[in-house]
């Protein structure tokens, strides 16, 4: 998996927690957001991101045990039933003890250690804008954008220089296609943001074994 930011393509790598101040607020500004840096860090690692994952697909709340039975699952390939009770132990320690204490201090969720309960925080939001997840197998948007352009630059310049097949097109094809290809491009982007690209958006989160 390769985790992109939206506007520079930069790899997603945080390096400690910074302390969130009135001085390095996050994206939305208010006092819970988190900074860049610590954005970048709760996404590093892929137990929290199964953790935002989880709570969007089950209501934005959960107990600690169902919580790690199921990254557990993801983590192995396996479903719940056929854990056992290192896997899962394994996880519940690490979720308990590190990453939904850490989540918390930052407001991303909201953790209840006593009660194991867990719900999404305020600062959740501001992770969304930061992640563009593209399988490995495929290019980032961006990229396909870029190509669209050039494509786009190549059928204009064409026209205007009288080459064929190209100038032989009616005077309206042309702008027409331009327009097209960026309005089709874009839904097919919208919907795959929506529904697979996203932390929440699929059954599965990225990067869990299948």
């Amino acid at each position: 998996m390769r985790y992109f930011l939206f506007d520079t393509e930069k790899y997603v790598i945080g390096w400690g927690m910074t302390a969130t101040s009135t001085e390095d607020e996050g994206p939305s500004g208010s006092e819970t957001a988190i900074s860049y840096d610590e954005c970048f860090e709760l996404l590093s690692n892929h137990r929290r991101r199964y953790v935002l994952h989880y709570l969007k697909q089950n209501g934005e709340s959960a107990t600690l045990s169902d919580l790690a039975e199921q990254i557990a699952a993801w983590e192995n390939g396996v479903g719940i039933e056929e854990l056992n009770y290192d896997q899962r132990k394994r996880v519940y320690t690490s979720l308990q003890q590190v990453h939904l204490p850490r989540m918390d201090d930052a407001h991303v969720v909201e953790f209840d250690d006593q009660s194991g309960a867990i719900e999404i925080g305020p600062a959740a939001a501001d992770l969304d804008i930061y992640l563009d997840v593209v399988e490995d197998k495929n290019i980032p948007w961006s990229w396909l954008y870029l190509g669209l352009a050039v494509v786009d630059v190549v059928v204009v310049g064409s026209f205007a220089a009288g080459l064929p097949p190209v100038a032989a097109l009616p005077e309206l094809a042309v702008p027409l296609f331009v327009a097209t290809s960026f309005l089709v491009t874009s839904v097919v982007h919208l919907y795959v943001a929506r529904s697979e690209m996203q932390l929440g958006g699929s059954t599965k989160p990225p990067s869990a074994k299948e």
